[in-house]
């Protein structure tokens, strides 16, 4: 298992309003800016995704891959199920605590990449990757709150 990285942000809106903006896969085009398509392959019976396929282009790292969705009340676990070019394994988590009115998020990913990289270099890419999506996920709930 590859090391995992954590990274958090506080979003001025209730925890259900940031846990919906993350249970909406399809609408991920629209305000990530890596993630160029998002498709929910299977929901649960809560209907939620369960898994979703995303075609990801980020520069140098283009892939293709399908994630396994395992919801909680506070948030989702997530890991790579099949296959994908660049990704061996991948493993994240969305927390969120509710701080009345506003929202805490813990965003906690491990990814092993197929290709050789050093590990600073990979620990500054996961660390971008994370703060990036942060970032978007802050910007998306509070423009639509």
């Amino acid at each position: 298992m590859p090391d995992q990285a954590s990274s958090t942000i506080t979003i001025n809106a209730p925890a259900e309003k940031v846990l919906g903006v993350i249970a909406d896969i399809p609408s991920y085009p629209e305000w990530t800016g890596q993630i160029k398509s998002a498709q929910v392959v299977e929901t649960g019976a809560d209907g939620k995704p369960q898994q979703a396929t995303f075609v990801m282009d980020a520069g140098v790292l283009k892939d293709e891959y399908t994630l396994q969705y395992d919801w909680r009340a506070d948030g989702v676990d997530w890991q790579l199920v099949g296959k994908s070019t660049v990704q061996k394994s991948q493993v994240g988590s969305y927390t969120l605590v509710d701080k009345g009115g506003s929202t805490e998020v813990t965003y906690k990913l491990a990814v092993d990449i197929a290709m050789p990289m050093l590990g600073m270099f990979k620990r500054k890419a996961e660390k971008m990757i994370m703060d990036s999506a942060l970032k978007e996920l802050k910007k998306r709930v509070e423009s639509t709150a």
